[in-house]
Order: C-alpha cells, then sequence, then structure tokens
C-alpha cells in the first residue's frame, strides 16, 4: 500500500501502539474455557473457528490436523450442550470422488432457521481453493454429503453471512489467485442458487481480504477487510450490498491477521482484532482486543483477550456473534493448539477511547 492511497498510514503505525498499563476490561467477561482439551482429539494443530447458536446451544467448527496446508487437515465441530462441549468430531475433510486427498480450510457455520449451514474451502493453498457446503438438520448432529459450490463462488470466506431484510443471504467473501481482492456473494435459497459482484478491489495498490459485515440501523451496510496495509480498512454500502465505496482506512491496526465484527441488537458494534503493532512484527498476532464502536467509525478499547509478551504466540482468527440471551460468544485459535470460547456481557462493558491507534491504558 502506498502512502499515496492512505497518507496517514506512516504515523499510525509509529511507535507503540500499547499503553504501557494496557487496559484490561475483564469486568465484561463472564466465562472463559477451552473446547476441548489435547487429550481429547488426535490433531495436534487448529485453526480458523466459527461459531453459531442452534436450538440445542452452541455449536463450533475450526480446521484440524498435522499443521496448516497438510491433506489431513479436516473441519472439526463440538456441541456446547447444557454448557458442556461434546468431543470434537469430524465432520468434512478433502477427500474428493476419485480418492485425492486435499486439505481444508476456514469453516464458516450460519444458522437459517431450517438448517445449519457449514460452508468451508478445499484445495492445495488459498490461491486454488474451492467452496464446499454441508447442512444440517438437526443442530449439527449430523451432516448432509458436501456439495462443490459453482465455479466463481467460494461463500463466505472467514467471517459469517448476514441475512438481509429482504431475504437475501449476503455472503462476505475474498481470493487471493490475482493478488487480496474482496468480493460479495449472495444467496435467496440458502446456497442453492448464487450471485456475485465484482471484485471491490484491484488486488494490488490496494490488498485486501476476509470481509466481516456490520448491518447499521440506518440500513447501511459497512465492511471491515483484513488488509496488507497494517490497518483495518473499510467499506460501505447504501443498496443492500450491490455496490461499495472506496476502501479507507481505519484507526485500527492488523498486522496481517484476521477480525470479525457483529452489530449488536442495540445497534453498536463489536470488533475482535489483534491490536500488535505491524511496523515491529507483521505476522504478530499475541495481543487479541476487543474493540466497541456505536458507528463503525470511531471504536473504543472495550476488552484485551489477550496480552503475551511473546511475539511469538498466537490468538488470531476470532470468531463473535451475540446469542439470543444477549451475551457475546467469542471463539479464536490459541497458539495453534486449542479453540477458546470466551463470553462477554455487552452490558458490563466499559471502553475507552482508541486514539490515534494507541490502545488505551487502564
Amino acid at each position: 500500500m502506498t502512502k499515496l492511497v492512505f497518507p496517514f498510514l506512516s504515523l499510525l503505525i509509529s511507535g507503540s501502539i500499547l499503553a504501557d498499563n494496557p487496559y484490561k476490561g475483564t469486568d465484561a467477561i463472564v466465562a472463559s474455557e477451552f473446547i476441548y482439551q489435547n487429550q481429547d482429539v488426535a490433531f495436534p494443530s487448529c485453526h480458523a473457528s466459527t461459531i453459531a447458536e442452534t436450538t440445542d446451544g452452541l455449536v463450533a467448527a475450526w480446521f484440524g490436523g498435522t499443521e496448516e496446508r497438510n491433506p489431513d487437515v479436516g473441519i472439526w465441530s463440538s456441541r456446547n450442550i447444557n454448557g458442556k462441549w461434546t468431543i470434537p468430531t469430524e465432520v468434512a475433510n478433502g477427500i474428493q470422488p476419485e480418492g485425492n486427498r486435499f486439505p481444508t480450510w476456514n469453516p464458516v457455520l450460519y444458522n437459517s432457521g431450517k438448517r445449519l449451514l457449514l460452508f468451508y474451502k478445499v484445495g492445495p493453498n488459498c490461491s486454488d481453493w474451492w467452496g464446499e457446503l454441508i447442512t444440517s438438520v438437526d443442530n449439527g448432529r449430523s451432516w448432509s454429503k458436501p456439495a462443490r459450490l459453482p465455479k466463481g463462488i467460494w461463500g463466505p470466506i472467514k467471517n459469517k453471512p448476514a441475512m438481509l431484510a429482504n431475504g437475501e443471504l449476503l455472503c462476505p467473501s475474498s481470493t487471493e489467485y490475482n493478488g487480496w481482492q474482496a468480493h460479495m456473494e449472495t444467496t435467496s435459497d440458502l446456497g442453492l442458487t448464487w450471485k456475485r459482484t465484482e471484485d471491490l478491489n484491484e488486488g494490488k495498490q490496494i490488498s485486501v481480504i476476509q470481509p466481516t459485515i456490520l448491518l447499521h440501523p440506518d440500513g447501511k451496510i459497512q465492511i471491515l477487510c483484513r488488509s496488507k496495509s497494517r490497518v483495518i480498512v473499510t467499506s460501505w454500502s447504501a443498496d443492500k450490498g450491490k455496490s461499495w465505496s472506496r476502501f479507507e482506512p481505519t484507526a485500527l491496526p492488523n498486522p496481517n491477521s484476521g477480525i470479525d465484527a457483529v452489530t449488536l441488537k442495540d445497534g453498536s458494534n463489536i470488533l475482535i482484532y489483534n491490536h500488535n503493532d505491524p511496523n515491529i512484527d507483521w505476522r504478530s498476532r499475541s495481543v487479541l482486543c476487543v474493540g466497541f464502536s456505536k458507528d463503525g467509525t470511531n471504536w473504543n478499547g472495550a476488552v484485551q483477550l489477550e496480552n503475551d509478551p511473546d511475539v511469538r504466540a498466537e490468538y488470531s482468527y476470532p470468531a463473535v456473534i451475540q446469542t439470543k440471551d444477549g451475551l457475546v460468544h467469542i471463539t479464536y485459535t490459541w497458539n495453534r493448539k486449542l479453540i477458546k470460547h470466551v463470553v462477554i456481557d455487552p452490558s458490563k462493558i466499559k471502553t475507552k477511547p482508541i486514539v490515534n491507534g494507541l490502545w488505551p491504558a487502564e
């Protein structure tokens, strides 16, 4: 990204972006746990969790195997029944009809009310993968056979879709075969037929992937994206996701890491992201934070979920939803070994301003 496009970028990421005594906001955390323990599973590595609510309780999924990109990596899932997570089971893999097996990637859960949808990617790498979909009519206890999505459709690439008032499911997507390019996909019949926008950026001067959706009370839709620009970037739509404004930088850092966000029932917004200094280490994911905003533009510090002095630590790829009881549920990768689940009570959130990208002091 050039300074011509984002002229204040170098100012934003210069110096420390964490206060010496950073604000933690832990009073808002009402539960924190691991979904499983290492002895419960056969896979040593995991990543990219997703979470949804069903009438039975919560369901989570992620990819797990020897390590990312290994052909033995499959999609694993666990259900939270009466407050306890079930032993994870593999619900999808990359075995093809001819017998070849490819790694799976980035599952995304969505509960339509009729069926539970689980989108995921299959392929040797991020540039050559394709989208597949399985569905469940019993809240994740059993799943359909996988269906490959149409050519040019990948499904929601990392973050959950959003149901619009017109009945269309808006899926935030992106590709990586011609630079990092974001686009949006829609389906009005839960994955049977699809439409998609053109790419929202050219992939070189502005490089963004993995959008997450915010639905504002005035009808506008906002996406926030991971970028190569060292900041989270944003775009807006006023026509139900058909067209989008030019990407603009936010004041929040992005050290080459995935994010997720959700609009709460009261119209405010929560964002989970790595508040690491990308100027020190562009790949560091050792600090994971919750940002809070009433308008999607001005962000305050709400909760610090992780802050590890070892920059090699990884707390990443969050997923976030609000359940019917009003609580906010977050899952994320914990050092590629476990999936952590944290519950936040929004009524207990107290925030402090993030000024010029600096996480506030305690």
